[in-house]
């Protein structure tokens, strides 16, 4: 059988979230290290974003219908709930995060030290500073959902939470995030115990490009 390839920029949230899936399924994958845009991704994702999947002749894009590509196809733990409301909860979560947690953790936050744009690539501490209410407000906010069973969806691991795990990551990076982390006990007690998930370890990125330390 074709091997699944798997098309991305390593440190990407999403693609790493697509490798993940894979590592918990157990299937075999080669990560084909390409940056956004580039032609072998603009052949599969009309707008050039990451990941890609390439399976034989057979090509998608976008994470989460790389995930469920991946459940539907191959044997092993389920990637999403099978009872009816707990799947519905999981998409519900992964829509949450990708519309709204993403673009401020990740998309303001994130970028703020990672690409600052400033002119001496000191952090954005104005872009870092205006994420920081919607930042904390959504921590509390995550740190309700997982409080009762330690998931967002269901009693065991899920797709859900490895959308939300590789945000997680980037987060606890920097000092106002991982205080914010640090403060919400149900949500970092949930991220220290999915950190030890092979899926996890097995795909850590490479080290953030350097940055200065002081605004």
């Amino acid at each position: 059988m074709a091997t699944v390839e798997i098309l991305g920029f390593p440190p990407s949230s999403f693609t790493r979230a697509a490798r993940m899936a894979c590592e918990e399924k157990g299937v075999p994958y080669e990560l084909i290290p390409v940056p956004p845009h580039s032609p072998d991704v603009l052949a599969i994702h009309p707008f050039g974003k990451i990941p890609a999947l390439r399976h034989g002749d057979f090509e998608l894009c976008e994470s989460k219908a790389i995930a469920d590509y991946l459940d539907r196809s191959f044997d092993g733990p389920a990637l999403f709930p099978s009872d009816a409301r707990e799947r519905a909860r999981a998409e519900q979560w992964v829509s949450i995060v990708n519309t709204m947690v993403d673009p401020v953790m990740i998309r303001t936050y994130l970028f703020g030290y990672f690409f600052p744009k400033t002119e001496d690539g000191s952090p954005n501490r104005a872009a870092i500073d205006g994420a920081l209410p919607a930042l904390k407000q959504q921590i509390a906010i995550l740190d309700k959902a997982v409080a009762p069973t330690g998931y967002l969806a269901g009693d065991r691991f899920s797709y859900a939470d490895i959308n939300l795990m590789v945000i997680l990551y980037y987060v606890k990076m920097f000092p106002e995030g991982a205080e914010a982390l640090a403060n919400a006990k149900s949500l970092a007690a949930y991220y220290e115990r999915h950190a030890q998930r092979p899926s996890f370890k097995n795909t850590i990125p490479p080290p953030p490009p350097a940055r200065r330390a002081k605004g």
